[in-house]
């Protein structure tokens, strides 16, 4: 946008050296401000699969005395609870194996 507004601004309104430098400072701006956009964009990964669910709550569907189910953002997991939990009680996501969570009450 500074781009659109140096040009415009060197063409109807600055005489001819300084038109040229608002268009390069201008330039400079938008390139700069583009570098830290994209730097701010790519700062950390994204968490796919299920590693991403260590550390999530989720409710115990079932008892988990000590397997079960549980309710992990909208799904549904078998789990393994060793404390044990009751139906409605919210555990966290310890550690994975295979495709059973490890949770903690």
């Amino acid at each position: 946008m500074s781009l659109l507004i140096a040009i415009l601004l060197a063409v109807f309104v600055l005489p001819p050296p300084w038109g040229l430098v608002a268009v390069a400072a201008a330039g400079l701006l938008e390139t700069g401000e583009t570098y830290l956009w994209f730097r701010w964009s790519r700062r950390r990964r994204a968490a796919v699969g299920v590693e991403a669910l260590i550390g999530r709550a989720g409710v115990a569907t079932t008892d988990l005395w000590p397997e079960g189910q549980v309710k992990v953002d909208g799904e549904l997991w078998q789990a393994r609870c060793e404390a044990g939990a009751d139906p409605g009680q919210t555990v966290t996501v310890r550690a994975i194996d295979g495709l059973t969570l490890d949770v903690v009450p």
